[in-house]
């Protein structure tokens, strides 16, 4: 019997809340044709929605003072034996908002399909350099088991030579595909105003066929909420995105 589609995320420390689980779930729910199976890894699993799936984050042998190091290497959790009963799943970031259907997103069957990062998420793009992201992709640990094996036999070499996990993953997957343009777009980037100009102005409306909103970096979604200015030069902004405060209005009832 096929696996119904399954979504995971972890969450570990502080920099993320429950809450922030339970938006994600609860905005996948709407955006997922049929059933959805929920899993988080997590070190708390206090305050989560009772049809989220918990389990621990699997022991591959990093210290805290590795979960402190550039790059979120505790990622690499994500293909430990523990999660290979799991089937095919979509990783999503706790900082991404789900604004369409995702159900292309699980239609995928091979290899690492990536959120490409490189020229063509930034303005006026130069080249077609693409780069691996990992806010949202599609995997089976099993299958990509590889990548970890391969991290593990010289763990503190891998993490000085790569920039972070994802570039890691990226060099290591067995097949490396992109989602489709536009489909998953970045927030400060793609919405966000440049060079002051989103002091003056809030920030764009999502543009048809988008379905994922990326956060990366500076601002978070609690940012956006929380403060007056927010984001970092150039994208620095003021003032509440609406996209932001109707998802929080839909998706962050306790």
């Amino acid at each position: 019997m096929p696996h119904s589609p399954t979504i995971l995320s972890i969450k570990w420390g502080n920099l993320f809340t429950a809450q922030d689980v339970n938006m994600l779930h609860r905005a996948c729910r709407d955006c997922v044709t049929g059933d959805l199976r929920f899993v988080c890894l997590t070190d708390d699993a206090a305050g989560l929605d009772d049809r989220i799936e918990h389990r621990a984050i699997p022991d591959i042998g990093l210290s805290p003072q590795d979960f402190k190091r550039p790059g979120v290497w505790r990622k690499l959790s994500l293909y430990a034996p523990e999660l290979h009963d799991l089937g095919r799943c979509l990783f999503i970031d706790l900082d991404m908002l789900i604004v369409g259907c995702l159900d292309p997103f699980f239609a995928p069957q091979q290899g690492v399909i990536f959120l490409n990062t490189g020229d063509s998420w930034r303005p006026n793009p130069e080249s077609d350099h693409k780069e691996g992201g990992t806010g949202i992709f599609n995997f089976d640990p099993a299958t990509e088991y590889p990548v970890l094996q391969a991290f593990q036999e010289a763990p503190q070499a891998h993490m000085d030579e790569f920039h972070n996990e994802q570039d890691f993953i990226f060099a290591h997957a067995s097949k490396r595909d992109f989602w489709r343009e536009g489909r998953v777009i970045s927030f400060k980037r793609h919405l966000c105003h440049r060079f002051g100009l989103g002091l003056l102005r809030g920030p764009r409306p999502v543009p048809e066929g988008a379905a994922v909103v990326a956060f990366h970096g500076s601002p978070r979604p609690r940012d956006v909420m929380e403060k007056t200015i927010w984001g970092a030069f150039p994208h620095l902004q003021s003032g509440q995105a609406s996209v932001v405060a109707e998802y929080w209005r839909r998706y962050g009832v306790s």
